[in-house]
């Protein structure tokens, strides 16, 4: 109920603003605030007129749907790990949700603004100049083959990005952590006596037992996404709307963007709760 109230009181005007803007030309002047009406211009003009916003949606898009699997699949392996009882579990389990803390406003905003940290990257960065990493070698050998170049570029890039999967995995881990923990002993121990492997109850019972978690975890991953700072598409709109004061244009990207992330969740939900195992 509390949700619903501030929804209604303060999320619809501005969401019923927005799309009506999307649609108009926004004139500003001093301490005016007039939208004149122009259609599908600012769609129009989008999509076949700039010529970064199509690139860039199709590139975030892709993007999106690159990491939100790696994020799906790093969280899942590490809840798996975490769930196993070992000494120091807790202090473990507290290291990896310190992302969630890290990606808060003030300590985000000290992250990005570290002096000392990007005086470490860029001493890195100099003494690796000249040197061939693992997985420079790996990809310079594949891309010289011509064996799948484009797969094994994405999957590099996300390697050399594990540092940002990892970040965003926090909650995730807590959710897949949470769903294991409900899994009762008594039914490894049944699948032992008749002589099921670990992989064969990983797939048997540990799978099936989370898929519902899988499409929570997918929906919030694909939307926290599409909401990052660091996101092409947020940042023009940002920049429309701080710099170049064009609501309506901004508006209509806004809108867009979306839809398109809008039906990206509907379809993908649709067929992930295909293979959801609901048990009472």
């Amino acid at each position: 109920m509390p949700f619903i109230i501030g929804f209604l009181v303060f999320m619809v005007q501005p969401l019923i603003q927005s799309l009506y803007m999307s649609f108009c030309d926004v004139q500003l002047g001093a301490g005016t605030f007039n939208p004149v009406w122009r259609g599908l211009f600012n769609y129009n003009y989008a999509f076949r007129v700039d010529a970064d916003y199509t690139r860039d949606l199709t590139e975030e898009l892709a993007r999106m749907a690159i990491y939100s699997v790696a994020i799906m699949v790093f969280s899942f392996f590490v809840a798996l790990v975490l769930n196993q009882k070992f000494k120091g579990r807790a202090f473990v389990r507290s290291v990896f949700f310190l992302p969630v803390i890290l990606a808060s406003g003030v300590m985000l905003k000290l992250d990005s603004d570290n002096a000392l940290m990007a005086a470490v990257a860029q001493t890195v960065e100099l003494n690796a100049q000249g040197t061939t990493g693992i997985t420079d070698a790996i990809q310079e050998i594949l891309r010289t083959s011509g064996v799948g170049v484009r797969a094994f570029e994405k999957l590099f890039e996300v390697i050399d990005n594990i540092y940002n999967v990892a970040i965003s995995s926090g909650i995730q881990i807590i959710i897949f952590l949470s769903g294991l923990q409900t899994i009762s002993n008594s039914m490894y121990e049944a699948a032992d006596i008749e002589g099921c492997t670990k992989w064969e109850s990983l797939w048997k019972i540990t799978f099936p037992m989370v898929s519902s978690l899988f499409l929570v975890n997918w929906i919030y991953t694909v939307v926290d996404f599409c909401m990052r700072s660091d996101n092409k598409i947020i940042e023009k709109i940002t920049d429309l709307v701080n710099v170049n004061l064009k609501y309506g244009l901004a508006s209509a990207m806004s809108w867009a963007y979306f839809v398109l992330v809008m039906l990206i969740v509907g379809i993908s939900s649709l067929i992930i709760s295909k293979g959801v195992y609901y048990y009472e």
